[in-house]
């Protein structure tokens, strides 16, 4: 989200000296070799994520790189130490995990270790979603440079079309396109990319990705995944939880079944009792109303993010060094309501 540094604002204070260990009560979801592509379609409840995302927001000229791993690691580096962050997405009752990807990433050297992250996540039985981010030094909502992106996203579904476990998103937050030029692009991306299923295809929502209703009433786009966005300081004002659910429920409209909400965070390291009363807190009364939302309507979700240095949201703190990483969960009361949500 181009706002999410606004968002993080050093108003939220230092992250708390005790973040809460999570005990690994629930177990990691086990093993699993790539589902054909015939394996049957998961509705959309199935989807219980969090983003792993890049400290630097995902926008990046480079490549982007999720917390925890670097650009000079091997495969097997990737994939040993996001076996124990995946490992630990796991252990809070999660079954998907969204990455960024950008041309610098797939395009170039760095593309034969990323793919440690996505097979390691696969490999633990995990549904992967693959979004594309714009570079930093644009950010202004569209496609940067459309054969590199072309080149990006052949190279991607090349190599995992037939891995039912991977998704692909072509593009968070189009917010520079009108709806009619949004959905062009969207509608040429399935057609250039008719070997995908359309299941395992999430089309963002127009603008921020905050309104699903016109991508989904578009006919060439019938059978994809919805993405929608939403947060909480897009209205500091609304401390009501009935108001923020009538507000999630007019950008699905009647969409509900075909809607991840793929992002979705409100600040985890500042003690808010994320069960308690809201005391006039719009993130409280957010929250609350999100989670709610996700269970009453049986959309998919992917909280922003499950693991994000340096971010006031990130539902945990990364530990250890090396390849030996454990998880610790910086806000136990919202780990609750995302309990709630995916009925756990």
């Amino acid at each position: 989200m181009s706002r999410k540094n606004h968002r993080r604002s050093a108003c939220f204070g230092a992250l708390l000296a005790c973040a809460t260990a999570f005990g690994g009560t629930l177990a990691a979801p086990a093993s699993a070799s790539p589902a054909s592509p015939q394996a049957a379609v998961p509705p959309v409840s199935d989807f219980r994520g969090v983003n792993w995302a890049d400290p630097r927001d995902n926008y990046a000229d480079d490549e982007v790189v999720p917390s925890g791993l670097s650009k000079s690691d091997s495969y097997g580096t990737v994939y040993a130490k996001s076996k124990a962050i995946v490992g630990g997405f796991g252990k809070l009752g999660a079954n998907t995990v969204r990455l960024p990807v950008n041309p610098s990433s797939v395009n170039g050297p760095f593309w034969k270790a990323y793919r440690g992250a996505i097979d390691a996540a696969t490999d633990k039985g995990f549904k992967v979603i693959l979004g594309y981010w714009e570079a930093d030094n644009a950010k202004d909502g569209k496609i940067d440079d459309q054969a590199s992106w072309n080149r990006m996203w052949a190279r991607i579904t090349s190599a995992y079309a037939g891995n039912a476990k991977v998704y692909f998103e072509p593009m968070n937050e189009p917010f520079g396109y009108t709806s009619q030029e949004w959905r062009d692009v969207a509608a040429q991306w399935v057609t250039s990319h008719r070997f995908v299923p359309r299941d395992r295809i999430l089309v963002g929502g127009i603008k921020y990705s905050e309104d699903v209703k016109p991508v989904c009433a578009d006919s060439r786009l019938d059978g994809t995944r919805l993405a929608l966005h939403n947060y909480g300081f897009w209205h500091t004002d609304w401390t009501s939880a009935e108001q923020w659910k009538q507000d999630f429920k007019e950008r699905i409209g009647g969409c509900a079944s075909r809607t991840i909400l793929d992002e979705f965070g409100a600040t985890m390291t500042s003690g808010l009792d994320y069960n308690g009363p809201t005391n006039g807190s719009h993130e409280i009364a957010y929250i609350q109303a999100a989670t709610d939302t996700i269970r009453e309507l049986g959309l998919g979700s992917v909280y922003w993010p499950g693991l994000r240095n340096g971010d006031t949201y990130s539902l945990t703190t990364l530990q250890g060094t090396g390849t030996d990483l454990s998880l610790t969960v910086n806000n136990p009361s919202g780990l609750d309501r995302l309990h709630w949500a995916w009925r756990q």
